[in-house]
């Protein structure tokens, strides 16, 4: 009796964890229905199999009815949780709110913050363990005198970047612009001034789209908790637990709300929120820290129109972010979610570092860069391509060397990428080349990696060529097919393919492009 007592308590037990555990967590939208009907299935296995089943069959019904009205009831939960009211939009609207960011497909990243001064990587602080009062050294010393956001704007439109997304604030906490939230900014610093107001009014002067990228890790909020990637966390986990009882997300989850608001009121129709970026798991953060639903409300409130990327750790929703945002590599295809393709951009440095770094050696190439825009245009997906400042507020060498040379690139160019996406199906990709495509003029670009002697091979295209032309001096590419047995000197293609003549000599271009006018 004693025992058959003690199992009863086991099996209400379990009963009611499981209901705390839905009820709890019926905000989250992690939780799966199918873990829930598990869990209960595990839970009906275990009355019927003690030997005592008959005493409990009316219990194993009741556990069964519980777990059915749970289930329901967390079905519904995430069912609203899904779509909020503030956030539905048709596929069509997003589309067409979308719809300059997919046709432009370039824009410019900027990294830039105090971390410029000791130029070692924006991560400096975190790197080296950079205690906040050593920290304060950088912050004293930040004077960005030759700071000119014209330059930097005229640089970036002739490098054909149609957009900007500059840092206002980074991981170190430091503020760009004159927030009333915080003195961790840089109208305290020896320069005194704004950076920001001036940086948007000189890129919008260029007709360059304005984005804001904004750190949800701040590592001098005093109510910032300390995790896995604090510089100042202690590595003692008790020690962490005493010294974060002294801090309040709650309170830090304020403070971004009320910059996020300042910096998109204050500076006109902001086009892009770049958040960075969620870390869930032990120690970590994740979309609770940050509130994340109900700050991307916010935003949404404040700018209707803006594009959001992926990093609140809402991205098992099809709401809580406009695109995907993969970061130093490309996708070896169009990156889908649910089995559908969708909107995506891929952030990349000149170098391996975003911020400034004097010692940084590992600069890619102008034909790298160029081939990186390319690929990424002929999966579908945009390229955010950074820039680090110096210190002074210039542009170093080596990145002005690389932009100017995707400039000379993309002045002849250009029609390959802007409006342009990945072929259409049952278009071949010949040998060492890469495809775009422009559905508005129905043209397609063959992009040649590698100058092939005399002829090019294109599979399965025959009949669907109108004219072809090399895209930098616009001149005629002679075409033909021929199926015939012949002598030594005879070219031959399959019955559906295509022969391109080329010049032997190629074309002085990063990638010589084709560009063919189909039928």
């Amino acid at each position: 009796m004693i025992v058959s007592i003690y199992y009863t308590h086991c099996i209400c037990r379990r009963v009611k964890f499981l209901s705390n555990y839905i009820f709890k967590r019926k905000k989250s939208i992690s939780l799966s229905r199918n873990r829930v009907m598990f869990v209960f299935f595990l839970n009906k296995i275990y009355i019927l199999l003690h030997p005592n089943f008959k005493l409990y069959k009316t219990m194993y019904k009741t556990v069964g009815i519980i777990g059915l009205l749970l289930i329901i009831g967390i079905n519904l939960t995430i069912t609203a949780q899904e779509t909020p009211g503030w956030a539905r939009e048709t596929k069509g609207e997003k589309e067409k709110r979308m719809a300059w960011w997919t046709h432009d497909r370039f824009g410019m990243f900027i990294h830039w913050g105090i971390y410029a001064v000791p130029g070692r990587h924006e991560w400096v602080k975190q790197r080296e363990r950079i205690s906040d009062a050593d920290y304060q050294k950088y912050f004293d010393h930040f004077d960005p005198d030759l700071y000119d956001p014209k330059e930097w704007a005229a640089k970036a439109k002739a490098a054909g970047m149609k957009y900007v997304v500059l840092t206002t604030k980074h991981h170190d906490g430091f503020c760009l612009w004159d927030s009333k939230h915080t003195d961790f900014k840089v109208t305290k610093t020896p320069y005194k001034k704004d950076l920001l107001k001036p940086f948007v009014d000189a890129f919008r002067a260029e007709g360059i789209r304005i984005g804001f990228y904004y750190s949800l890790i701040d590592w001098n909020h005093p109510d910032f908790t300390f995790d896995r990637i604090h510089p100042g966390s202690p590595s003692n986990p008790e020690e962490r637990k005493i010294a974060n009882e002294k801090r309040d997300m709650k309170k830090y989850q304020k403070y971004m709300k009320d910059q996020v608001t300042e910096l998109l009121t204050q500076f006109g129709q902001i086009d892009i929120l770049w958040l960075d970026f969620s870390y869930p798991g032990e120690n970590g953060k994740g979309h609770q820290d940050w509130d994340s639903e109900e700050l991307l409300k916010l935003v949404r409130k404040l700018q209707p129109n803006i594009i959001v990327n992926n990093r609140l750790d809402l991205s098992n929703t099809d709401w809580g972010w406009d695109l995907l945002t993969p970061e130093q590599f490309m996708p070896k295809e169009w990156p889908t979610w649910n089995g559908q393709r969708v909107p995506w951009e891929t952030c990349q440095t000149f170098s391996g570092s975003w911020g400034y770094f004097r010692d940084e050696y590992s600069w890619k190439s102008v034909n790298q860069l160029v081939v990186m825009l390319v690929e990424t245009v002929s999966k579908g997906g945009n390229l955010l391509l950074n820039v680090g400042p110096t210190a002074r507020g210039v542009f170093d060498d080596r990145a002005n060397e690389r932009l100017e040379g995707i400039e000379k690139w993309m002045k002849f160019h250009n029609r390959s990428i802007y409006g342009c996406t990945q072929a259409p199906e049952g278009f071949i990709t010949p040998n060492n080349c890469l495809l775009t495509y422009n559905p508005e003029t129905n043209r397609l670009y063959i992009h040649v990696l590698e100058w092939p002697f005399k002829t090019l091979h294109l599979p399965g295209i025959r009949g669907k060529i109108k004219y072809a032309q090399l895209l930098n001096d616009a001149s005629e590419i002679k075409f033909w097919s021929n199926t015939q047995e012949g002598g030594s000197m005879t070219e031959v293609s399959g019955a559906n393919d295509v022969m391109m003549s080329l010049p032997v000599e190629r074309p002085n271009v990063a990638v010589p492009v084709i560009e063919i006018f189909l039928k």
